[in-house]
């Protein structure tokens, strides 16, 4: 099992590294690396941007070039820096860097990915947040193009986060899911971890799991205003990112306040499909 590894905080950001840690193993501390239900061993390869690209959503990149240079991130995690954008980098990693490495399938098509895992991200990726989240738009790409994706996300709070507790919470949630049922081509789940701390003596416990759908309410947008020194007006952006104007219960929020891994199933299709025969009906079709 191959697995394309991806992120929007940057190749080098703690997260992506704790992740891939845990995934492989490389500390010797998990009994090997993650392994499919069939008992195949995963190899991860990280394809990541070069720098922070944090709420960029599903923007890609046109009209100029996208550079691209293979870095060591850390010690034990080597992977390819991407200049762009996280959907960029999913798109470029599975049309051409995947079979440029790998070569092609069992049936002379070229090699594609198993599963792609976008994360672990600084910060939720809840309830709306996962519109703008570029976290959450790389494995949307991932699963448009027809390989099953999971994000997974880390909620940031007062104290320092424990990636690299938080990274084995994850890699624990991806083993039950991929034993539990078969992840189909098209397939996205959205992973969020409640907070991991480093001054917190439980945080090694196990934590509940609860598949839930994201909380629908708007955040409560905040901005103060500046003056810069030549006079003019600017605003900066001083919300919370996790305040929303109500959170129902049984939510992907709802469960990660209460200290709950949430799942939530995602899909890129954006059709109200309700609405299709009302809107016919109403023009005269």
């Amino acid at each position: 099992m191959r697995i394309l590894l991806t992120n929007d905080d940057g190749i080098r950001a703690p997260g992506i590294v704790a992740l891939f840690q845990a995934l492989t193993d490389s500390r010797g501390t998990l009994g090997g690396p993650l392994r499919a239900p069939n008992g195949t061993r995963a190899e991860v390869f990280p394809v990541a941007p070069l720098t922070v690209q944090s709420a960029t959503s599903h923007g890609v990149t046109f009209h100029e070039p996208i550079m691209v240079r293979e870095v060591e991130a850390a010690e034990t995690m080597r992977g390819v820096a991407v200049d762009a954008r996280p959907a960029d980098c999913v798109k470029l990693a599975i049309s051409s860097i995947w079979p440029e490495r790998f070569g092609t399938d069992d049936d002379g098509l070229p090699s594609r990915p198993d599963l792609v895992i976008s994360g672990l991200n600084s910060g939720a990726n809840c309830g709306v947040n996962v519109i703008y989240s570029g976290t959450v738009a790389a494995a949307l790409e991932g699963a448009f193009l027809g390989v099953p994706s999971i994000a997974v996300s880390l909620m940031i709070r007062a104290g320092e986060p424990d990636f690299d507790t938080a990274a084995l919470h994850a890699r624990r949630v991806i083993e039950q899911i991929l034993a539990a049922a078969p992840l189909r081509r098209h397939e996205c789940l959205n992973v969020n971890i409640p907070p991991i701390e480093l001054d917190n003596p439980v945080r090694d416990r196990p934590l509940p799991v609860v598949v839930c759908p994201m909380n629908t309410h708007g955040l409560v947008d905040a901005y103060e205003r500046r003056v810069s020194p030549s006079g003019g007006v600017y605003y900066w952006a001083s919300g919370d990112g996790l305040d929303f104007h109500a959170t129902d219960p049984g939510t992907d929020v709802h469960g990660l306040f209460d200290r709950k891994i949430t799942i939530t199933p995602l899909q890129y299709d954006l059709t109200r499909h309700p609405d299709i025969e009302r809107w016919r009906t109403a023009l005269g079709e």
